[in-house]
Formats: C-alpha cells, sequence, structure tokens
C-alpha cells in the first residue's frame, strides 16, 4: 500500500500477510480525496475510519494535514499494525480496538468525515445499520459526510441519507448526508 500525498507522499507500507484486510486501491483512494480536496480543508478535520484495516485511509488523511483521526477495527493484528505505523510515522493517529456496530452505539464523538470499509461480502442488512447508527446517534458535524465503500455489485441506494457514489473498477463510494 502506498500513500498517495502529503508528508508522506510516496511512502510504500506493507501490511503482515495474515490480516483479514482488502486495502482500499490506488486509484480509487486518489478519486476519493481528490473529492474531498474540493470539500474540505483538511487540517482542520476530524476523521473516523471504521473497519480501519491497515490503517490506509487514516494514514492518507494524516499525512494531508488532519491531526486528528480515530481508525477502529475488531481485529487486535490489524490494530497493532497500525499503531506501530503511526508510531514509525509519527503520526496523530488514535486506535480502538472495537467491534464497529457496538463503537457506534456508544460513541458520543462527532466527525466531520466517518469512512467505513467493511467486508465487501457484509450482509446488507448490516450495511443498512452503518448509516443508521451514525444518523440517530448523531455522529456528523455540520456538513460531515459518512462514506461506505463497498463492491459494485452492492447497491445502497435506497438508504436513508444516501447522496450518490462513485464508482471505480470493482469499488463504490456511497456518500450519505444529514
Amino acid at each position: 500500500m502506498r500513500i498517495i500525498s502529503g508528508k508522506h507522499k510516496g511512502r510504500n507500507l506493507t501490511a503482515p500477510k495474515n490480516l483479514p484486510v482488502r486495502p482500499t486501491k490506488d486509484m480509487a483512494k486518489e478519486s476519493l480525496f481528490n473529492i474531498l480536496s474540493n470539500n474540505y480543508y483538511f487540517p482542520d478535520l476530524k476523521i473516523l475510519d471504521l473497519f480501519a484495516g491497515t490503517g490506509n485511509i487514516s494514514y492518507e488523511f494524516s499525512s494531508r494535514g488532519v491531526d486528528d483521526v480515530l481508525a477502529i477495527d475488531a481485529h487486535s493484528g490489524c490494530v497493532d499494525f497500525i499503531d506501530k505505523t503511526v508510531t514509525l510515522l509519527d503520526m496523530n493517529i488514535r486506535t480502538l480496538k472495537s467491534d464497529v456496530f457496538s463503537f457506534l452505539k456508544r460513541n458520543n464523538e462527532k466527525f466531520d468525515i466517518i469512512f467505513a470499509d467493511p467486508f465487501y461480502d457484509m450482509d446488507l442488512t448490516d450495511f443498512e445499520k452503518l448509516p443508521q447508527l451514525v444518523f440517530e446517534n448523531d455522529l456528523l458535524l455540520e456538513d460531515g459526510v459518512l462514506i461506505i465503500e463497498h463492491s459494485n455489485r452492492t447497491s445502497l441506494a435506497e438508504f436513508p441519507h444516501y447522496k450518490n457514489s462513485r464508482k471505480y473498477g470493482g469499488s463504490v463510494f456511497s456518500f450519505f448526508e444529514k
């Protein structure tokens, strides 16, 4: 995985092979960050990265100047890898080992951007729980956005608060707003 822009631009990171992850492809990640950079000033943002995996998205935000990133993953190996990388690169990324759905139910922080990259084969009812919990618990700041990455074989367009989607190869980013 490669950090595309910012302080650590071009930095390649290699995650252990035993992690249950599918990092976002560079082309899709670059396209997503082009969209976000046209709408947000990164140093002012507060980010929540759900199903953080290797931390790929968290590193990209931090490299671009975001000082408040919280990465959540249920797998201890993923959290350990992110913690080691954060120390190596001197990034401001907090980690929490937690089930994402449990975290969303009990959390009281608000965020500018919530990014969720669950397993592509997750049940559609679980996909629907993500925007449901985010909006029921009012977890987005004003003008905030929830972005869910999913397979192009899954559609989230019928879910409440859905705004639009962008497709990049086999990946889709669905955007949800208040």
